[in-house]
């Protein structure tokens, strides 16, 4: 058993006041590994101000010093890789080839923020004018437990960059790999209180984060009834917001597509990171004419992804982070058949031979209509909906009918017409012919998937506010 029993107020780890102890479970197992001491609102109070002391000096450091802390982050965090690695896998349960990835692009995040800054222009003329961008103060960063490392390093990343302070408040079913990731981001000597880790509940943590009058820009990931919630509290003190939320992404298979490999593009889009995952290719649009055909390869091919230990390398789909989850899940695959949609592969329960833990069966549902409960609302988990249509125009009516836009997946022969019908749909992001994920591009999403946009540039600029001057 492992304890955490503290949080990052102000450059040391400090005992909360908070006392509530929470359970750290191992998905795989289901078993207990560990518990977190949990804090509460008046640590949130404690960690703001720390953060207010600090925004004064850190708004006049230079670019130059701003990148130096990002070298110094990325370095720290790259020296605990293995046992943060180890974490990912026993506290999240996610595949080791994901947890490489999750653990890589968490490094990856500080230095990619240097290489933004370098190019990014603070002071500007237009016209007569002088136009500075400042940073606004200081930031509350809420992140989801789904790709725990990674969120902290690309928030924190953009506030360094910008020369904001903030205060994170992690998922407390994260706690195992937040310690980790704390203890080597203290290694990297950066300004007391410039950046603040403080475990805790949403709704006593983040509510007292979201209603701060201190805190200038509110920045959360989850789920879209949470975002709404943070929107309606930030509103009182006209908080800055940014919101990264849910999702129900089309992967659309035109009829010229090779189905050699738009089939192995849908299960890797549909499958990604367990299913858990908010841009997830989880409605799989197929041209009715070649429906059969797809339903066919896609059967076949899906016999082939294993669902079960993540520490097997042959392992595609892991366990549920949560009996919860493991729940919700059970649930919409009951629910996809009550409404009758055609189970073409998996189902309910776990798959053969796991016992324990929280393993779901790779999913497959056909003959889906756009309307059924399975293709409106997010699973977040390894099911997938195929839904046939006729023509370009309906698949881009299909895609768009959905009250998300955060993610989409184009398959298609003629690269020119893939490009045209994925500049029709309504997705903060569209992947074509499984093209590599750009990770300096704007990430965030249409309607209900958000507000803003993090990455590169834009994350800089989402803690910022522009002056002019006149002179």
């Amino acid at each position: 058993m492992k304890t955490i029993d503290t949080i990052y107020i102000d450059g040391q780890f400090v005992t909360p006041h908070g006392t509530e102890l929470f359970d750290l479970h191992n998905p795989a197992t289901a078993g207990v590994i560990g518990q977190v001491r949990l804090g509460d609102a008046i640590d949130a109070r404690k960690a703001v101000a720390a953060a207010r002391r600090a925004f004064p000096a850190m708004a006049r450091t230079s670019k130059a010093e701003r990148s130096a802390m990002l070298e110094r982050l990325a370095a720290a965090l790259e020296t605990r890789r293995a046992e943060l690695l180890d974490a990912v896998i026993e506290e999240y349960g996610a595949p080791v080839s994901r947890s490489a990835w999750m653990v890589d692009y968490a490094v990856g995040a500080f230095r990619e923020a240097a290489k933004a800054l370098e190019d990014y222009a603070f002071v500007r003329q237009m016209g007569t004018a002088t136009v500075t961008m400042e940073p606004l103060g200081v930031a509350a960063i809420i992140t989801p437990w789904n790709a725990n490392p990674g969120f902290i390093a690309a928030r924190l990343a953009m506030v360094i960059a910008a020369g904001a302070t903030c205060v994170i408040k992690p998922s407390e079913m994260s706690a195992l790999q937040t310690q980790i990731v704390t203890e080597a981001l203290h290694e990297a000597r950066i300004p007391a209180g410039v950046f603040n880790i403080v475990n805790g509940r949403g709704d006593v943590v983040g509510a007292e984060l979201s209603g701060h009058p201190d805190i200038a820009k509110v920045s959360f990931t989850g789920s879209t009834v949470t975002g709404r919630a943070i929107l309606r509290t930030a509103a009182e003190t006209f908080k800055r917001v940014t919101l990264e939320l849910g999702g129900k992404s089309p992967m659309v298979v035109l009829d010229d597509a090779d189905f050699d490999a738009a089939i192995p593009f849908a299960l890797a889009a549909g499958f990604n990171n367990s299913g858990q995952a908010c841009i997830a290719g989880t409605r799989i649009l197929v041209p009715a004419h070649r429906l059969k055909a797809f339903e066919t390869g896609i059967r076949e091919a899906v016999a082939h992804v294993r669902s079960g230990d993540p520490r097997d390398p042959a392992t595609t789909i892991g366990p549920m982070v949560s009996q919860r989850q493991w729940d919700r899940v059970q649930s919409y695959i009951r629910k996809g058949q009550e409404e009758g949609a055609i189970l073409l592969a998996g189902g309910e329960g776990r798959p053969e031979g796991a016992a324990e833990g929280w393993f779901v069966k790779p999913t497959i549902f056909t003959d889906v209509r756009n309307d059924m409960t399975i293709a409106r609302e997010e699973i977040f988990g390894p099911v997938l909906s195929i839904i046939p249509y006729e023509g370009d125009e309906e698949a881009v009516a299909i895609a768009n009918d959905t009250d998300y836009g955060l993610h989409a997946y184009v398959a298609g022969g003629d690269p020119q017409r893939a490009r045209a019908v994925a500049e029709r749909i309504l997705a903060g992001r569209i992947i074509i012919n499984g093209a590599p994920m750009e990770m300096t591009a704007p990430f965030g999403g249409f309607k209900h998937s958000g507000l803003g946009r993090d990455n590169g540039a834009f994350g800089i600029e989402a803690l910022l506010e522009a002056k002019a001057i006149m002179a």
